[in-house]
């Protein structure tokens, strides 16, 4: 019995949250062989509902970024800022000018100001409807997992490295986007949780992703995917690099390996 994990944003869909048939063929043949799908995503557990995404069929949830472990229904870890870090990212965040979100298994809280042109803050709303809020309303009861954030030329942020980098580490996607995650966190980390608690050995363990955030996930795995198109850092630690998303990528590389037929 193999392991395998999928990034969702660039793996399973696309921008417009597209999903290939053929990679909901090969999910669901992969699971009737005998081996086990899992997502492992940077989206916090808040934001992964969509029904047809979870309709195709998965064994369990890693969410922000390792920072959340769900096995059958039943969560095995929820690892969160404390209450006075959440505080200071949200003072620092709003004297420095770099609008942030805050990533929970139940809510998002967002800045207020700063992500006017962000289209995905626009989709956050629209999509997460009153499990997306206002900094403002967040009131140290609601766990957070961790944060993104843009970097503008405005934003100082040296500043607002000194005040959070002892307690979290950066993934930079585009010099714009940042995601901030609990120090020494990452997917990598939820992977080693899920293999613990079902006895999976490293090398039956296949990792499938794109982005900076799958970086770690991609080296650590027995067998690190990068889908076609990956950033360079994705590409330059995976062992194999399939085809894009829309070119069936997801399926290939699951024949490639043998692990559907």
């Amino acid at each position: 019995m193999k392991a395998v994990f999928f990034d969702i944003d660039g793996t399973l869909w696309d921008s417009k949250l597209r999903i290939p048939e053929s990679t909901i063929r090969a999910i669901r043949q992969l699971r009737k062989n005998g081996h086990l799908a899992f997502l492992n995503s940077g989206r916090s557990r808040s934001n992964i509902l969509d029904e047809t995404l979870l309709g195709i069929g998965f064994d369990g949830i890693v969410a922000a970024c390792g920072n959340y472990v769900e096995l059958e229904g039943e969560v095995i870890y929820d690892h969160c800022l404390t209450d006075e870090q959440v505080r200071a990212i949200i003072d620092i965040a709003d004297k420095c000018a770099m609008p942030i979100v805050l990533e929970g298994p139940d809510y998002h809280y967002i800045s207020p100001v700063g992500f006017e042109k962000d289209p995905y803050v626009d989709y956050l709303f629209n999509r997460l409807g009153d499990r997306a809020k206002l900094t403002g309303e967040y009131d140290g009861t609601e766990k957070v997992n961790k944060f993104s954030a843009d970097v503008y030329p405005e934003t100082d942020f040296e500043s607002i490295k000194k005040v959070i980098y002892p307690f979290v580490d950066p993934i930079e996607h585009d010099g714009v986007i940042y995601e901030f995650v609990p120090k020494g966190s990452s997917k990598w980390n939820g992977i080693a949780l899920v293999c613990e608690r079902l006895g999976i050995k490293r090398e039956d363990t296949f990792a499938i992703g794109d982005s900076n955030n799958d970086v770690d996930m991609l080296k650590h795995a027995g067998h690190g995917i990068c889908m076609g198109g990956g950033s360079e850092r994705a590409q330059s630690v995976s062992e194999y690099v399939t085809d894009r998303l829309e070119n069936d990528g997801v399926e290939k590389a699951l024949k490639h390996y043998g692990l559907i037929g």
